[in-house]
C-alpha cells in the first residue's frame, strides 16, 4: 500500500505541469462556462483503480478543447462510465485505466460501459475487469468524444 502511495506522490510534479497545460486549453477556448463550475471540491468524486477506490477531482473540457485535445494527443487515458447507474438507483462508480506512475496523464476519454440484455448491471473495481466482460459479451464499450481533466487527489 505505501508503494502505492509513493507512487501517487511520485507523480505530483509531473501531474503538475500537465494540469497546467490542461489549463491553457481548457481556459484558452471561448466555451468556458462560469456558472456552475465543477472546479475544486466541486469537482470531487470516487473512482476505482485496480480493485482501490480513489477520490478524483473531475472537470469536462469545453467542446473546442477536446476536440483538439482528441486530435493531437495520443496519450490520453480511459475513464469508464456508466450514465445509466446501477439496480435501485445507486451510481456507477466510474474506472481508471492508469494513475500517477502508471502511464498517467491528466486528460480522460470517456467510455460508456452499456450492460447487454440478460446481464444484470454491477459495479466494476478495474479495467481489467471491465475489459474482460466486453470481451465476454456481458458489457458493450462505447467511445466518446468527451474529455476530462481528471486528477487523483487521495485514496478513499
Amino acid at each position: 500500500m505505501s508503494k502505492q502511495i509513493e507512487k501517487i506522490r511520485a507523480g505530483y510534479e509531473r501531474i503538475f505541469a500537465l494540469a497546467v497545460l490542461s489549463c491553457a486549453v481548457l481556459f484558452g477556448s471561448s466555451q468556458v462556462a462560469l456558472a456552475s463550475s465543477t472546479n475544486g471540491s466541486a469537482g470531487l468524486m470516487p473512482a476505482f483503480y485496480d480493485s482501490q477506490r480513489f477520490m478524483i477531482n473531475f472537470k469536462e473540457l469545453p467542446p473546442a478543447a477536446e476536440q483538439a485535445v482528441l486530435g493531437d494527443n495520443a496519450s490520453v487515458n480511459t475513464i469508464y462510465m456508466s450514465d445509466p447507474g446501477l439496480p435501485g438507483g445507486q451510481p456507477f462508480i466510474s474506472v481508471l485505466d492508469a494513475i500517477q506512475g502508471d502511464g498517467f496523464n491528466p486528460l480522460w476519454r470517456e467510455v460508456q460501459v452499456t450492460f447487454n440484455p440478460g446481464h444484470t448491471p454491477h459495479q466494476f473495481a478495474s479495467d481489467n475487469e471491465i475489459l474482460s466482460a466486453a470481451s465476454s459479451g456481458e458489457i458493450t464499450l462505447t467511445t466518446t468524444d468527451q474529455v476530462y481533466r481528471c486528477a487523483v487527489v487521495g485514496i478513499k
